[in-house]
């Protein structure tokens, strides 16, 4: 982890990557008060309703995805389709899951870091 300190070149490639489940890969950059992670959605990739106590941006830079935003049977759940290009802000303990509609790379963004989030999770 990068102290207050200093300064860090990354280039994405050169980061292991990990598959905290079917159809999805990550790499991430883990700081002192936020980090980012880079996630290829395979198409068909469903991400269940989570949710964590991270803010997270959600860049979509190509592709297509579909959120769904609130309880899974809550009466004001929504969905949101998302493509190249396009932002989705999810604040703090906000349920959502994901579906990639087609091969889709998002970039997240979350603060605070932290070693998990809800794919992590059971």
């Amino acid at each position: 982890m990068p102290t207050a300190t200093t300064a860090v070149r990354y280039r994405w490639a050169d980061l292991p990557k990990d598959r905290p489940m079917d159809l999805l890969e990550r790499r991430r950059i883990i700081g002192q008060r936020m980090m980012m992670s880079e996630v290829l959605l395979q198409p068909g990739c469903h991400v269940p309703t989570h949710s964590h106590e991270n803010e997270q941006f959600a860049y979509v830079v190509r592709g297509k995805i579909r959120f769904g935003i609130g309880a899974e049977s809550g009466s004001e759940r929504e969905e949101m389709v998302l493509e190249g290009g396009e932002v989705l802000y999810l604040a703090s303990n906000v349920p959502h899951s994901a579906e990639a509609l087609e091969e889709t790379l998002v970039l997240d963004i979350f603060s605070p870091p932290s070693e998990t989030t809800g794919i992590d999770q059971d």
